[in-house]
């Protein structure tokens, strides 16, 4: 081999041999409480009272993990893998917190990109054998993963960071209150886990789960219907909305029967 055929470290591939197609596996999947879209949360950390589990392709090695229990918090690299077959089209979206504005995708969280891949935030709680135990994370029941990640703190909140539109809508904060017999399906429900399943789903209607279209004016809080509901870890969430910004937990009642038993809850 001579000098010229040598590649330097410092030197980039030709243009020609540069590949821009890549196909990845998965490295697991993880379980949450959520299973559709209604009732999950928009952004990770807005609900942190719930378990979810990710356990490691049968194929790896668990000594993978070794050293990730010493940090607090992980980056979940992710597929959006319920956005079906649609080709990627659209270049702006209608975020619903811009009541109608639209915004490039790249200036959004939306999951219909060119790419569908996420990242989301979430607490290590501890790590158990090939399964990682961690809370407040966003995503669907059984979601691909892609890549795990500890967070840098001291890293990754530079001090000159600031935020564009995203920081300039006011946060809409709902108060929800529980009936009687609400209160009393819960502890049916979840029994010694009823508290911290009690914080979860109110955290999740604080944040008003509705579609924008549902959630009407001060004036007519209910626009389509009287009640809503939502399913978290199995069971059917029932509430509805005597004021505009009031939720009411009605009920909660068991989903089918065929929903997957081992969904973690909020351990």
């Amino acid at each position: 081999m001579t000098k010229d055929d040598r590649s330097s470290p410092n030197s980039d591939p030709s243009p020609d041999r540069l590949n821009d197609h890549f196909q990845f596996q998965a490295i697991g999947r993880v379980r949450t409480p959520f299973t559709e879209k209604f009732g999950t949360p928009r952004q990770s950390n807005l609900v942190k009272d719930t378990t979810s589990i990710f356990e490691l392709r049968e194929d790896l090695n668990p000594e993978i993990f070794d050293g990730l229990e010493a940090y607090s918090h992980v980056w979940i690299v992710f597929v959006f893998d319920r956005n079906g077959p649609t080709e990627f089209r659209k270049s702006k979206v209608h975020p619903p917190r811009l009541g109608g504005a639209a915004v490039g995708v790249f200036a959004t969280r939306s999951p219909h990109r060119p790419n569908p891949i996420g990242l989301s935030l979430a607490r290590l709680v501890r790590r158990d054998g090939r399964r990682l135990i961690l809370s407040g994370l966003d995503l669907l029941d059984r979601t691909a993963i892609l890549d795990i990640k500890p967070h840098l703190p001291s890293l990754e909140h530079p001090s000159e960071a600031h935020e564009g539109w995203s920081a300039k809508i006011p946060s809409k904060s709902l108060e929800v209150i529980w009936t009687e017999s609400a209160v009393a399906d819960l502890k049916r429900a979840f029994q010694t886990d009823a508290e911290r399943s009690q914080r979860a789903i109110t955290q999740i209607l604080e944040q008003d789960p509705r579609p924008v279209v549902y959630r009407g004016e001060a004036d007519a809080p209910n626009p389509y219907t009287s009640r809503y509901g939502f399913v978290h870890a199995g069971w059917n969430v029932v509430f509805d909305m005597p004021e505009s910004t009031l939720a009411r937990v009605l009920g909660l009642t068991p989903w089918p029967a065929s929903e997957p038993e081992d969904r973690p809850e909020n351990q």
